[in-house]
């Protein structure tokens, strides 16, 4: 089998997509003259919180994952983001491919909640590439599995996150509420004549600061 390396050539928002979804381009290098017939690519991809510094803003904002800052040299471990595959057709010595990363904007998700926080800078990602590989072997099909250690670290700017955002969430965020809160909620908009819920609980925290007054 033909040794084999990946590496992350750039990610970007994929403009076209239903629901947010960046595009990841992927390397593929076979060292070697046999041919690839295909591969099925399954990737792991992590944040590594560790290997970038924050704002005392972004601290802030990440609170609730990981302490105040004395705390971090225990809580900022590397945090799973999600798992992602892909076909790859056949190829001889290099090709590349997109692999598609699935994104959510539910700040109760850890990797949201981790992304909304910061304001610059870059995002440190980790991929971990294994899966099946097939190629032509002594007897016309052979199959190999990607050794587990192939992997390769890439930092995506803040900005592509906040473009893929814009694009699907213009000028607003998502927040998952209880069932009993929202039909509070829309009782108190219509009994207030307001004509959505952002206005309710703009009154309510307006309400809520002048009682604190």
């Amino acid at each position: 089998m033909s040794d084999m390396t990946f590496a992350v050539l750039a990610v970007a928002p994929e403009p076209y997509a239903v629901t947010p979804l960046l595009t990841a381009r992927i390397g593929i290098a076979a060292v070697g003259d046999e041919p690839v017939h295909a591969i099925a690519l399954r990737c792991q991809v992590r944040v590594e919180p560790l290997r970038r510094g924050y704002t005392d803003d972004e601290a802030a904002g990440l609170l609730d994952l990981f302490g105040t800052r004395d705390r971090w040299s225990s809580t900022q471990h590397s945090f799973l983001w999600q798992h992602t595959t892909a076909m790859v057709p056949g190829f001889s010595g290099t090709t590349q491919i997109e692999l598609p990363l699935v994104c959510t904007y539910d700040l109760e998700v850890t990797a949201a909640k981790y992304l909304h926080a910061l304001r610059d800078d870059v995002i440190p990602l980790q991929f971990l590439f294994s899966g099946t590989v097939f190629t032509k072997g002594h007897h016309n099909f052979a199959v190999h599995q990607i050794p587990w250690d192939r992997e390769d670290h890439y930092d995506m700017p803040v900005s592509v996150w906040r473009e893929l955002i814009d694009l699907h969430f213009p000028n607003t965020g998502w927040v998952r509420l209880d069932h009993d809160t929202i039909k509070a909620l829309v009782t108190y908009k219509s009994a207030h004549g307001m004509l959505g819920l952002d206005a309710a609980i703009t009154a309510l925290l307006e309400t809520a600061v002048q009682d604190a007054r």
